[in-house]
């Protein structure tokens, strides 16, 4: 059994690495791909953005004292690999384009990031309990994963209760998942693997 001080350390460094990959890198990446015209790319940043935001939802509802937020960051973990490799198009465009140091740069995150999620998933599964029961939630086992975002929480939004924060991640996982549910059934239907609306 794992303790609880070494829990703590991984936890944090979890955050961290989080920052890292889907954060920072991602939106450097993004404007390089800008400056660079690489359009492929571009795009794909777009929607990894528009996926990605899923972990943003998760934090505010971990600042919200929400049990759901661990089932929030579990489907952002699978879902953001399959933004990235989905698009056979935008994948064709990419794998054309001569060799630079963007396009190094883009495919070591893409890989990188897909490793660090699907980790991320394997690791999770075990945390999954702390989104279904109320009372494994409140176990020093769950509570863990609550600090990082407890200390988001006092450094970004002081003012505001963990109930108003609760409330955005709330609000915000229902307009993500009314988006994702009109994606999956009406635009999958008409445009299929392809990034551009036919």
């Amino acid at each position: 059994m794992i303790s609880q001080d070494l829990l703590q350390s991984l936890v944090w460094l979890d955050y961290r690495l989080a920052l890292l990959f889907t954060v920072f890198l991602p939106l450097v990446l993004l404007v390089w791909a800008l400056f660079a015209k690489a359009e492929a790319a571009s795009r794909l940043l777009i929607i990894y953005w528009r996926v990605a935001s899923l972990l943003a939802i998760t934090v505010y509802l971990l600042m919200g004292n929400l049990p759901i937020g661990f089932l929030a960051g579990l489907a952002g973990g699978i879902l953001i690999p399959i933004s990235l490799w989905f698009w056979v198009d935008l994948n064709e465009e990419i794998n054309e384009q001569p060799k630079s140091g963007f396009k190094l740069a883009f495919t070591a995150w893409r890989w990188a990031v897909s490793l660090y999620c699907m980790l991320g998933v394997l690791t999770g599964l075990p945390f999954l309990q702390c989104g279904f029961s109320q009372t494994a939630f409140t176990t020093p086992f769950c509570q863990v994963w609550l600090q990082p975002a407890i200390g988001f929480h006092s450094f970004l939004h002081a003012r505001y209760t963990t109930g108003f924060l609760g409330f955005i991640g709330i609000a915000g996982l229902v307009i993500y998942t009314l988006y994702l549910i009109y994606f999956v059934f009406v635009r999958l239907g008409k445009q299929g693997r392809s990034a551009i609306e036919q």
